[in-house]
């Protein structure tokens, strides 16, 4: 079976994670998918195939006979879709031999275009799947689980020598929850990777340094009509503490660029709330980052009283390139085996977080790799069938390397 079949099948099943939910996992539909991948799995031939109680899915490869002093190796994906879009009730269009035109989006109204995404000409002549423009498509990361079981069927079926391959499928990744209850030492990898990326040329073993910056503005609310030099309204202190923050944002940055992110504001007259995302790749200008909100509330405080703005800062996560520096040959054997597929290996910076980061923190180097798809977490959202058959080709010439060496 082709990687994109499994992709038309998954896709199918709803399981949008919610970040409200203070339930593991976010939403009970995930083991939907969960359940019926360890099924999949069984079939193929992967005995200890299970899924736990808190919707995180596990299976092992037992090394090829001769192989067992390979180092054992990981591949993860994750099974939510983005909270961002609708994922529920999907219904791909398919285009086969795809002229690299403009796509009509069912009849939503939405057309994917070459003006806003100029890479679908490149992709003329492919089998191109989209959505009808209702939902997002469910590619992330539905396109990574559906190419590692088409890598392991295919492995499995050629007997291609392999070291011992350690399977992972995680829910609440799309909320940052992915990696959080991840059992590293029951799942038995060295190194693993994440296919949960873009292009399948793309590599990615470096991502923002993160946190979250929570300000809390505290006024005075009196009758307006006794307000005179009493009446401090916190909404407007807010406004001047945005003016105090530098105009880096993500609409105006891109790569190595880090930003100050407003997601958030609410309050009236007494106290207002702003929320802002922190990002640096670099950690010493991440650190310079964080400084400056605090220089900001110390400001504030300064001109109108001790109190009037608390700051609270939450490290959200950090860069795995610290982690990956020290074992880089699984980067290499990426860009080998790139190569090899006949492309040329496009090396970007994660400009968010992913379970690889929080796994590399947890102890298991875990870069990042392409599935094929592009226009994530929206209704134009689309990968090829043939994008998904070279990440397919890529990662079995990964596995081989891992054995080889």
């Amino acid at each position: 079976m082709r990687a994109y079949e499994r992709l038309l099948d998954y896709v199918s099943v709803w399981t949008t994670s919610d970040g409200e939910s203070g339930s593991v996992p976010s939403a009970r539909r995930e083991f939907d998918l969960a359940e019926k991948l360890v099924q999949e799995m069984k079939q193929l031939g992967i005995a200890d195939a299970k899924v736990d109680e808190k919707c995180y899915v596990y299976g092992t490869i037992p090394a090829t006979p001769g192989y067992g002093e390979a180092p054992a190796l990981g591949l993860i994906a994750h099974m939510d879709t983005a909270p961002d879009f609708s994922g529920k009730n999907v219904k791909p269009q398919i285009l086969e031999n795809y002229d690299g035109g403009d796509v009509v989006l069912g009849e939503s109204g939405r057309v994917l275009t070459n003006k806003e995404f100029p890479h679908l000409k490149s992709l003329a002549g492919r089998t191109l799947i989209t959505t009808d423009g209702t939902t997002l498509l469910g590619a992330d990361d539905k396109a990574g689980i559906a190419e590692i079981l088409t890598v392991l069927e295919e492995v499995l079926q050629e007997g291609t020598p392999h070291g011992k391959i350690c399977i992972g499928f995680t829910p609440d990744e799309e909320i940052a929850r992915g990696a959080k209850h991840f059992d590293v030492e029951g799942f038995g990898a060295e190194y693993a990777y994440t296919l949960d990326g873009g292009p399948e040329n793309e590599i990615q073993y470096e991502n923002f340094n993160a946190s979250t910056a929570v300000f809390v503005i505290h006024g005075v609310n009196v009758h307006t009509g006794s307000a005179k030099n009493i009446l401090v309204n916190s909404q407007l202190l807010a406004m001047e503490l945005q003016s105090l923050i530098p105009d880096e944002r993500p609409e105006n940055t891109e790569g190595y660029e880090g930003f100050w992110h407003l997601t958030e504001m609410s309050g009236n007259v007494e106290k207002t709330t702003l929320k802002y995302f922190v990002r640096e790749h670099d950690a010493a200008r991440y650190a310079k980052r964080e400084e400056k909100l605090r220089e900001i509330a110390e400001a504030m405080n300064r001109k109108y009283g001790a109190g009037t703005v608390e700051l609270e800062i939450i490290e959200s996560y950090r860069n795995m390139r610290e982690k990956i520096e020290s074992c880089f040959h699984i980067v290499e054997y990426e860009k080998e085996a790139i190569r090899t597929a006949g492309l040329v290996p496009d090396e970007c910076p994660v400009r968010g977080g992913t379970d690889g980061a929080r796994l590399s923190f947890k102890g298991l180097p875990c870069p990042n790799l392409g599935t094929g798809g592009y226009a994530y977490h929206g209704p134009y959202e689309h990968i090829t069938a043939e994008g998904m058959d070279l990440s397919v080709r890529i990662v079995k010439d990964i596995i081989r390397r891992f054995a080889e060496n």
